[in-house]
């Protein structure tokens, strides 16, 4: 029976290394949420979260590109086989075009990180010097917020590598280094906190991450350094061609994640203050990781889906993303239950933690719609892996109503407004959206599937 349960829930190397990691970051995350309760003010945990989700702006500048990036190396790596000494053997072309794959992200990825500086350090020192908290104790967020930046410049510009190394077929390997970074941005994002610089903790965090990942690139530089040095000719990627049609799509929707998500933060901050900003910021991030965890599923697929639609195995491929899709949404069910049943206990067991969170029936309307955007980005992941975006005008649906909603009902409902804001456009109209959206395209790839496997029989 113990050797049944793992393969029951669908558990590999990738997911197990996966789940691990995040559950090292619920960890770290909860220990974190107890050390902002015991160092931080109300005032101070609204900069805290208000401060990482303005930070959390990078996905604009990333416009997708991590994702176009694993799919490329993913299709090409079908060809080829990569060495532990670092070479690389098998068809020329497809290791011409691998090579340009990775010379294509740094490229990118050092524009985007340069940029991200430039246009966010202000931005957000515009922002705060606006909304300041008044009637309450000076706050010194600019240190923070800077070293913040910077860090996440660092962050931004190392990203390609970890897609591009899962994509090789490495997704283990990667999700070990996950792991690692787990346990890195957890001890990080601590020392602040115990040393009395709590508003340092998000920088330190990301450090801590980037370090990591810096140690893990090291263990590959034999592979990447040849690969950027390897001339890649008339056979490399051709970005406007092979690129940019998927990607500024796909650009357009990752950018539009952060407006259904992350953007209540920031609004309720400079609607109705500091402290409900903590409140909401606290309980987002909980339910962001629950959503994360469960997503360990279906992103460790990423790779494999890539595989086999570029081998057309499009039968084998849906039975292998419904089994993936139901065991994703089972472990968010059961997570959702457990941390609802927590929150439940909180003003009983620690009330002054349960002051710094929303109710516990706003925590229940922000889980069920964490839940639907759970489902809504499994969706994405399996259909993206075809290297085309059908989700745009569902992106841009979803992300418009709910910035209208939540500049109209956080102003006079608070975080009342803002979590049924959430769920309205989240689960009500953007998940039933998405839905037919994907099963519009599983009629036409199974199609193609179903005379693929009737000629091959015949």
């Amino acid at each position: 029976m113990a050797v049944r349960a793992p393969k029951a829930l669908g558990l590999d190397g990738a997911i197990a290394y996966t789940f691990m990691a995040r559950l090292v970051s619920i960890a770290g995350s909860t220990g974190t949420v107890l050390l902002i309760v015991r160092f931080l003010t109300p005032v101070e945990q609204g900069y805290y979260y208000t401060l990482l989700s303005l930070v959390s702006l990078q996905m604009v500048f990333e416009m997708g590109f991590s994702f176009v990036i694993q799919q490329l190396a993913a299709h090409e790596c079908i060809h080829l086989e990569l060495h532990a000494d670092g070479s690389i053997g098998g068809d020329g072309t497809a290791h011409a075009r691998l090579a340009s794959t990775l010379q294509l992200s740094l490229r990118w990825y050092t524009l985007a990180a340069v940029a991200m500086g430039l246009i966010l350090a202000p931005l957000g020192t515009v922002f705060f010097a606006r909304h300041a908290a008044t009637g309450t104790a000076h706050v010194a967020w600019q240190g923070p917020w800077l070293a913040a930046v910077g860090a996440s410049m660092v962050g931004l510009w190392s990203t390609p590598f970890y897609s591009f190394i899962e994509g090789c077929g490495q997704v283990r390997a990667v999700a070990a280094m996950r792991f690692g970074q787990a346990c890195s941005t957890a001890a990080c994002a601590w020392v602040p906190m115990l040393l009395g610089r709590g508003l340092y903790s998000p920088a330190m965090a990301i450090v801590g991450y980037a370090g990591a990942g810096l140690l893990f690139l090291f263990t590959r530089r034999r592979l990447l350094t040849g690969l950027l040095r390897h001339p890649a000719g008339e056979a490399g990627i051709r970005w406007s061609r092979e690129v940019w049609p998927f990607q500024w799509r796909i650009a357009v929707s990752w950018m539009c994640s952060y407006f259904t998500v992350q953007v209540f933060i920031p609004i309720v901050f400079a609607l109705r203050g500091a402290v409900e900003a903590g409140q909401i910021g606290m309980s987002l991030s909980i339910t962001g990781y629950m959503t994360v965890l469960a997503l360990a599923w279906t992103s460790t697929k990423t790779t494999p889906f890539g595989r086999m639609i570029a081998r057309r195995e499009y039968l084998g491929l849906d039975r292998l993303f419904l089994r993936t899709l139901g065991q994703s949404l089972a472990a968010f069910a059961m997570i959702a239950l457990a941390c609802c049943g927590v929150v439940v206990l909180l003003p009983a067991v620690a009330p002054r933690l349960a002051s710094r969170m929303v109710s516990p029936q706003l925590f229940a309307v922000l889980a069920l719609a964490a839940g639907a955007n759970c489902a809504v980005q499994s969706l994405a992941i399996l259909l993206r892996s075809f290297k085309s975006e059908p989700f745009l005008v569902q992106s841009l649906a979803v992300a418009s109503l709910t910035l209208a909603l939540a500049g109209v009902t956080a102003a006079r409902w608070g975080n009342t407004g803002a979590a049924l804001s959430y769920l309205f456009a989240t689960a009500i109209i953007g998940l039933p959206f998405a839905w037919t959206i994907f099963m519009r395209a599983r009629r036409v790839y199974l199609t193609v599937g179903t005379l693929a496997a009737t000629e091959s029989g015949a």
